[in-house]
């Protein structure tokens, strides 16, 4: 464990970060630990009064540090010795340099670290250089702390962490306003069309043989639906031609841990759908509880015969539904902008990378760390030359046009 003020090279960033001063009655120190279990279990209690998104869940924490056995810590920030902000960190080694970033490598997306709902509206930016001073204290050896995909904001606080020098991420995040209600949500998505669609899709799979909608409730159910968009993926990203990040089998083991233990929760953070027609898994969602937001975290489709009737957006259309019944007030597909989720969107949530160089090697880094985001967003962000990208990469594998992109 290592503590610290801030001081020395984080007084640049505190002078372009701070409005005003921390008030002098607070004792600001910050901690940096070993993700042990102690320190998980620690963590796993504050996080019991503090907001985080799903990434920064304590169960997220465990099982990624369980199956990946990343070199991982815990940074936290006190105020007068109560704990008010904590951050999950694995630091990779990329060549020369050793990089920390959140937990979950690209699986992590819309990361918000975990706040204090007692403390928390009170941070003020200018504190944390305390907690960069202690992680480069207690870890000299990190470069770079690369804090991607971070969430503008979550339950109405603004993200402390977002208050860095930071860009915008390269991939858009896209989401659906459920205020009113799902009747007010078709309203302003082409409702007629597409309950029209639902039932049409609906007769179609009573005739291939029947349909149902699965939540996974047991272990058992967990794993059929995880196996089998494991193989849905595969079978995407290799007519896509990209490399398959869930591949690794620690990654497969993580998710399939994460999402059976989070059946022990009275109200799970992690859950599972699927769409089963004439008894085979056609479409298979994983998504994520954050306050009053149910987030899609991934998707994939069976492509088959019934891959032409939209068993993906016949689920996201269910799936939706129930998230205005359960009282969300946002239902979001998480990055990545294609047609599918636009069919729904009304929402778009422009998430920011910070880089924070900690050695002179760190420096060097972020700066193609930051034009890589930018050549990766101006290619994504024309039409064009992102279809012409993506014709590329298939036929590299030599691959037709893939049906029904209705996944994540």
């Amino acid at each position: 464990m290592a503590d610290a003020t801030a001081s020395g090279e984080n007084k640049a960033f505190a002078s372009r970060t701070a409005p005003h001063p921390a008030p002098a009655a607070a004792a600001i120190t910050a901690s940096v630990e070993a993700a042990t279990e102690d320190a998980i279990a620690s963590y796993a209690e504050f996080s019991q009064t503090a907001l985080h998104a799903p990434p920064q869940d304590p169960l997220w924490v465990r099982h990624w540090v369980k199956h990946l056995r990343p070199d991982a810590i815990i940074a936290s920030l006190m105020a007068n010795g109560q704990t008010m902000f904590a951050l999950a960190l694995e630091i990779e080694r990329s060549g020369p340099f050793r990089v920390a970033r959140f937990l979950g490598g690209r699986h992590a997306n819309g990361n918000f670290p975990a706040i204090s709902v007692v403390f928390g509206q009170n941070l003020v930016p200018s504190w944390l250089p305390t907690l960069f001073a202690a992680i480069k204290s207690a870890r000299p050896d990190i470069d770079l702390i690369a804090l991607q995909r971070l969430q503008p904001d979550l339950d109405g606080i603004s993200n402390p962490l977002a208050a860095l020098p930071s860009f915008p991420s390269p991939n858009l995040a896209l989401a659906v306003d459920l205020d009113g209600g799902f009747d007010s949500v078709l309203e302003r998505a082409s409702g007629k069309r597409k309950r029209k669609k639902h039932r049409s899709q609906a007769r179609k799979f009573e005739a291939a043989g029947g349909f149902a909608r699965i939540e996974a409730r047991t272990t058992a159910d967990a794993r059929r639906l995880l196996d089998a968009f494991f193989a849905m993926k595969e079978q995407r990203f290799r007519k896509m031609g990209i490399s398959n990040v869930f591949g690794d089998e620690r990654v497969r083991s993580f998710f399939q841990t994460l999402f059976t233990s989070a059946l022990d929760e009275k109200n799970p953070a992690f859950i599972l759908h699927g769409l089963e027609v004439a008894g085979k898994l056609r479409a298979v969602t994983g998504s994520s509880h954050s306050p009053k937001r149910l987030v899609c975290e991934f998707g994939a489709i069976l492509e088959d015969e019934l891959s032409f009737a939209s068993p993906g957006d016949f689920l996201f259309f269910d799936n939706i539904q129930e998230a205005c019944r359960q009282g969300n007030v946002l239902y979001d597909f998480s990055v990545g902008d294609e047609p599918y989720k636009r069919q729904w969107c009304d929402v778009e949530i422009r998430q920011s990378d910070a880089l924070l160089p900690l050695t002179t090697k760190g420096r060097a880094l972020a700066g193609i760390l930051h034009q890589g985001a930018r050549t990766k967003a101006f290619i994504k962000n024309n039409p064009m030359i992102w279809k012409i990208t993506k014709a590329l990469r298939r036929r590299a594998q030599g691959q037709e046009p893939p049906r029904g992109a209705e996944e994540n």
